[in-house]
Order: C-alpha cells, then sequence, then structure tokens
C-alpha cells in the first residue's frame, strides 16, 4: 500500500518536516552519491558498537543520529521521505515545532536502541556487525503519534493500481502488524529481510507513548474527518 495523501491540510507550514526532508535529500545527494558505500560504512549505526565487540568508525553515541539521514537507494529515500511528508505535516501541527523535532530525533534513537539490543540479545556476531541506516525508525515514531491523534482521517492510498481511501487507524494498524509480522514475533532473526523491523517497531511504539503521555491534542476541528 503506498499513501498519497491524508487530505487534512495543516492549520500552519510544516518548517521542521520540510528541513527534515530536505536535510535527508541533501545527505544523499551530495554526501552519499559520490562515495555511497564508503559513506553508508562511515556514518550507519553498528549495533556491536552497543557492547563495544566491534570498533566502528564513529561511536554508536554519534552514529545513532547521523544513520537517520543516511539511505541505501532511491527507492529508500524516496519511500521514506513520502511517509515523512504525508504524515508528518500533521504531527508537527498537533507537537509544534519544538516538540515535532524532539519527537523525530528520540524517535530515531528508540528505534535504533531497540533494533541494536534486539540484535545483540537474538541475532549473530555477524548480525551486529551490519550497519544500520535510515529515517524509518524516526518517520514510525512519527506515524504512531498520527496513530493517537488522527485515527479517524482517510488516507488515500494507492492498492495495486486502484486508489482508495483508508481509515487511518487501519492502514497504520495494518502497517504495524505488518512490521510484527516481519520481525518473527518470537525475536527470531532481528534482522531479516535486511530491514531493520524492530527499529520500526520500536519507533512506533514510541511515538504512541510520547503523543498519549504528553496529552498531544489534535487540531480541534479535525477530531471528526468526514468520510
Amino acid at each position: 500500500m503506498i499513501p498519497l495523501s491524508d487530505g487534512i491540510p495543516a492549520r500552519r507550514f510544516p518548517v521542521v518536516n520540510v528541513a527534515l526532508i530536505a536535510a535527508n535529500f541533501l545527505v544523499w545527494i551530495f554526501y552519499e552519491l559520490p562515495d555511497l558505500n564508503g559513506s553508508v560504512a562511515h556514518s550507519s549505526f553498528y549495533p556491536c558498537a552497543l557492547d563495544g565487540s566491534c570498533h566502528a568508525p564513529l561511536a554508536w553515541g554519534v552514529s545513532w543520529f547521523t544513520a537517520m539521514f543516511m539511505h541505501g537507494s532511491w527507492d529508500h529515500i524516496l519511500g521514506n521521505m513520502l511517509f515523512l511528508a504525508i504524515f508528518g505535516k500533521n504531527v508537527e501541527d498537533a507537537f509544534g515545532h519544538l516538540r515535532y523535532l524532539a519527537l523525530y530525533f528520540a524517535g530515531g534513537l528508540a528505534a535504533a536502541l531497540t533494533q541494536g539490543l534486539i540484535t545483540l540479545v537474538a541475532g549473530t556476531a555477524a548480525d551486529a556487525h551490519v550497519p544500520m541506516l535510515g529515517a524509518s525508525g524516526a518517520i514510525a515514531a512519527v506515524l504512531g503519534a498520527y496513530y493517537v491523534l488522527y485515527p479517524r482521517s482517510r488516507v488515500l492510498t494507492l492498492v495495486f493500481v486502484f486508489p482508495i481511501r483508508i481509515p487511518a487507524w487501519v492502514f497504520l494498524g495494518a502497517w504495524f502488524l505488518f512490521q510484527l509480522v516481519e520481525a518473527n514475533f518470537g525475536l527470531i532473526d532481528p534482522g531479516a529481510g535486511g530491514t531493520a523491523f524492530f527499529a520500526h517497531v520500536g519507533g512506533f511504539l514510541f511515538g504512541v507513548l510520547a503523543a498519549r503521555l504528553l496529552s498531544i491534542q489534535p487540531n480541534p476541528s479535525l477530531r471528526e474527518v468526514p468520510t
């Protein structure tokens, strides 16, 4: 399923969301593309750095941050930025600029630590040496917050070749369930398929908890979205 729009206009310009998208593209075009393999090896997050079982190029306290702006392909960055553009603007609208930025970065950290610790506990030594990269963990936190704030919005979604509107709670619930399924529920093969699915799970749950614990409220006029 590919989201196309949530149909909810933001009350104010999402300056932080736009800046994050721009930063990701700038890193991709000017830092990664000239030397993709070298930049990925240097600036990604390595789970083995958490317990000191390897000498990563960057300390994990730095690489969890740099890895959030790294991507492995055009498909990777375009997919991530599409989700961020659609769902991020209204989460920023509800959180405010600074709290949204804090949510994004804290969600990215929670996602990296979740995947990293799961890999160290349930994975092999080789798994722990595989670099982790991408904005999807932080974006998962945004999706979790959106799930709490705008569950009744109607997400225009491309299913195969058919555009249909799906309630956000169904779309995001199905997305989260897919992450759990791919993570194999039982902590088996945490890096299955080359995707850090536990990072998505950890990020999403962090976003849900943040929105609830901070008692963030959506735009009152958007609590009920017509079907």
